[in-house]
């Protein structure tokens, strides 16, 4: 369920925007892969407003409400030694508290 309105947050990432991936730790649960963290890539739609999972994952029912991204990213960027073509991408939905302007 996406959620829309006035009392939610705008999006601060526009789309194609070159982003980085924080590279924070996290404890119990987290959405964010750390296989994809400090990785660069770039904004490729924003998804809508949904309630933190992290939050909602410690029984926080008034969850914040925050902006959900798919973001891009060249395979390259991500494995060391992947042999695939060049043009590979990996496509992840990442939640805005988690990406930073590069």
């Amino acid at each position: 369920m996406s959620y829309s309105g006035l009392a939610n947050p705008k999006p601060k990432f526009r789309l194609d925007e070159e982003i980085i991936i924080s590279k924070r730790g996290s404890q119990g649960h987290c959405r964010t892969p750390a296989y994809i963290r400090g990785k660069a890539g770039r904004i490729e739609r924003y998804c809508g407003n949904f309630r933190n999972p992290e939050q909602l994952a410690e029984n926080i029912k008034d969850a914040d409400i925050i902006p959900l991204y798919r973001c891009v990213f060249n395979q390259h960027d991500i494995w060391n030694n992947y042999n695939g073509p060049k043009t590979d991408t990996l496509e992840i939905e990442i939640y805005e508290h988690w990406i930073e302007r590069s």
